[in-house]
């Protein structure tokens, strides 16, 4: 059977593909908002093309700063090219990686490896052409994998790391068994979004402190976990020892403390949490007002201090500013002005017991009392003792409560012990206080449960009834995605400022086959998980900088023209994923459970495929999607591109069903799109043309949109 042939776009056997790329010696200092320097680094090299904040963020956040060997040497495997062989330490001493080339080559050197040992490549050419052009794509700003990727990706094959077993499970890609990993690094976690399950139980596997276990250990290596947790029973619904539960609410506090504690990756980056409940669960109405009573709480501790140290100090002034005897001076039936300021303090709400403190301390002769001023920043001590500052909340919502809203009827809160009403509700009442909620705080957001289900490739193994984060990957529980990142400003043409469709083609079936080798290649935080994210192998290719891309070629974000584009350029990544997983699937097999789910992810391939053709029908979808426009569209030959894609990949797909059951998402791209100097992240637009980035340990980054020049360029202004 042949093998996935692998064609050279970007680069030229036999070269390095380093040698047209010109590199420069940095170095990295983080400051504080008032400009003194937090913390430098030492000398290292990047590309010549990387900003000084590309720079910083491989630095500070992707570079291995310890354990990396002085010097190393290679293991011989005999069904390994020579070139290809992993390599372990040779003698003794340490150091931090300081080249970005190093980087590189662990990355695409840990894949290509793998992809080897897998059968994805038909020859020695094929493999040598994918490192190749993944070294050349790195290099170039023109595509990034996801956080953990350069966290993990690498370390044990081009420098021998190993670490004690953190607990994980894999899939052996040769037998199916599911195994438990034997170190840490051998194989890396790769995968960023996890959606997890938790059951109604205390203890046990997959119970809630179960859950808090997989959490950690998936933060630890720099990863970010999603829950829906509607099955764990209401607040006062009883318990099987008896008494009464203490609620959803309480475990959720307990996970957003162990959430807290932990930085993502070993390194200053926060942990990534999204919590779900569904809209006729018992406590919905206390999750929904959660976050908001806590943004009260901040505002109240801020303003408490700012005037408990204001009335305070006033006081002791009172006292300490009089002329009179010492004992008539502390007493406020002789001291006039320092009546008033009790009185004052007392009317503000200071508490009796610190009055009495700075009376104390003003009788000692010290003018002012220590009260740390708190402020709103979300790094600051007042969020840090709040609950509720570590996930993302959402609610889920079902068209049957969206029409009760509409119809302005009572909305049912189900027990999960027994199915009884819990509680009957307005459901008007409930939607307003989910929208109040969310102008004041952020907080909850929506997730749509029936049209995310109808696009749903594998219903036949279930509901997706949760999301990561971030909510741009939805599917199964128990499973999990690894993501790449396109920088679509690569991919315009700097002659014709047309979309260089051909290249970005090249580039989504690289990466697609990059993220299928990373599902080989993975251990995952349970058992659950590496089994059924083998089974379905889910991938995440997405593009960042859609937003600099429009601004650039003089597109207004908000327009038709503009979302023309975006759902062109979308449907062909997407097109071209499915495409060359169909591929994957003719030479090593469609994903496990793809047999029992043909028949729903072939309706949703079909469904894709006349959206991009703009049809009028589509099969079992209640709100019809916006089809592509081949006239609105400003890049030439990209919607014509996207419909080829998907009747190829719909005729691929019948013929040898797909190696994974979903391909394509559109990640937030924060610290990947710094990396790649995106003007814009993900699919969003520009919020300032200057800002500053606040940093999780301190710091932070000035970014300077560089796409103003050359958007005015467009739109026909002089120098």
């Amino acid at each position: 059977m042949s093998k996935m042939q692998i064609k050279r776009k970007f680069t030229i056997a036999g070269v390095d593909p380093y040698d047209g790329i010109a590199f420069k010696t940095v170095t990295s200092e983080l400051r504080r908002a008032d400009g003194t320097v937090l913390s430098d680094s030492g000398e290292f090299k990047v590309p010549e093309s990387f900003s000084q904040v590309a720079a910083d963020i491989l630095a500070r956040k992707y570079f291995r700063l310890a354990e990396v060997p002085q010097k190393t040497k290679p293991v011989k495997e005999d069904d390994v090219p020579d070139w290809l062989f992993r390599r372990i330490p040779s003698g003794k001493g340490t150091r931090s990686e300081n080249d970005a080339r190093e980087v590189f080559d662990r990355l695409a050197g840990c894949w290509t490896y793998w992809g080897w040992k897998g059968g994805y490549f038909n020859a020695e050419e094929d493999a040598r052409a994918f490192f190749d052009e993944m070294r050349f794509m790195l290099a170039t700003q023109m595509a990034a994998p996801n956080s953990p990727q350069w966290f993990n990706t690498g370390l044990h094959w081009a420098y021998g790391m190993t670490g004690s077993p953190q607990g994980h499970y894999y899939t052996d890609h040769q037998t199916g068994a599911v195994k438990k990993s034997g170190n840490a690094y051998e194989r890396p976690q790769p995968h960023a979004c996890f959606i997890q399950s938790v059951d109604d139980r205390l203890l046990g596997e997959g119970s809630i402190m179960d859950l808090w276990h997989r959490e950690a250990r998936l933060f630890k290596y720099g990863s970010g976990t999603g829950s829906n947790f509607s099955s764990l029973r209401g607040e006062n619904e009883p318990l099987s020892g008896g008494g009464a539960s203490s609620g959803l609410m309480s475990f959720l506090k307990v996970g957003d403390a162990s959430a807290g504690a932990i930085k993502s990756g070993g390194t200053t980056r926060r942990a990534a949490k999204m919590v779900i409940v569904d809209i006729d669960h018992p406590d919905i109405e206390t999750f929904i007002d959660w976050k908001n009573e806590e943004e009260i709480k901040v505002a109240a501790l801020v303003t408490g201090t700012t005037v408990m140290k204001k009335r305070i100090e006033a006081v002791m002034t009172a006292a300490l500013n009089c002329e009179g005897p010492a004992d008539d001076c502390f007493n406020p039936a002789k001291n006039t002005a320092l009546k008033r300021a009790m009185g004052q303090a007392r009317r503000d709400g200071v508490p009796a017991g610190i009055i009495a403190r700075g009376l104390a301390l003003a009788k000692q002769g010290i003018d002012r009392i220590e009260i740390t001023e708190l402020t709103t920043d979300w790094n600051s001590d007042a969020y840090a003792t709040v609950a509720g500052q570590n996930a993302n909340n959402s609610v889920r919502v079902t068209d049957q409560f969206l029409k009760a809203v509409a119809n302005d009827e009572s909305w049912d809160l189900i027990r999960r012990t027994d199915g009884a009403i819990a509680k009957s509700v307005s459901a008007k009442a409930l939607w307003e206080k989910i929208a109040q909620a969310a102008w004041t705080g952020a907080d909850p957001g929506v997730q749509f449960h029936d049209t995310i289900n109808s696009w749903n490739t594998c219903a036949v193994s279930g509901d997706i009834r949760g999301s990561n984060p971030c909510s741009e990957y939805m599917f199964l529980d128990d499973t999990a995605c690894n993501l790449a990142s396109l920088n679509l400003m690569k991919f315009k043409s700097s002659e014709t400022g047309e979309f260089e469709f051909e290249e970005f083609e090249h580039a989504c079936r690289l990466w697609t086959i990059v993220l299928e080798i990373s599902v080989l290649m993975a251990q995952f935080p349970s058992e659950a998980i590496a089994a059924r994210s083998f089974r379905y192998r889910t991938l995440g290719l997405g593009f960042a900088n859609i937003g600099g891309l429009l601004m650039s070629s003089g597109i207004s974000y908000d327009s038709d023209e503009g979302r023309a584009a975006c759902g062109a350029i979308t449907a062909l990544m997407s097109g071209v994923a499915y495409q060359t997983s169909a591929e994957m699937a003719k030479v090593l097999g469609a994903f496990p459970g793809y047999d029992s789910n043909a028949e729903p992810m072939m309706r949703v391939i079909r469904n894709h495929r006349r959206a991009a053709e703009n049809r009028k029908t589509y099969d079992g979808l209640t709100y019809k999607p916006m089809g592509l426009s081949k006239d609105l569209c400003p890049f030439h030959g990209v919607t014509g591109r996207a419909v080829k894609a998907w009747r190829e990949a719909e005729k691929l797909g019948a013929e040898h069903g797909f190696r994974n059951a979903q391909v394509s998402v559109i990640a937030p791209t924060g610290t990947i799109g710094l990396l790649m100097d995106c003007d814009t992240t993900g699919v969003e637009p520009d919020y300032a043309l200057v800002k500053f980035k606040s940093l999780a340990g301190g710091g932070y980054f000035k970014i300077i949109n560089q796409a103003v020049p050359q958007a005015l360029k467009t739109l026909g202004y002089d120098e």
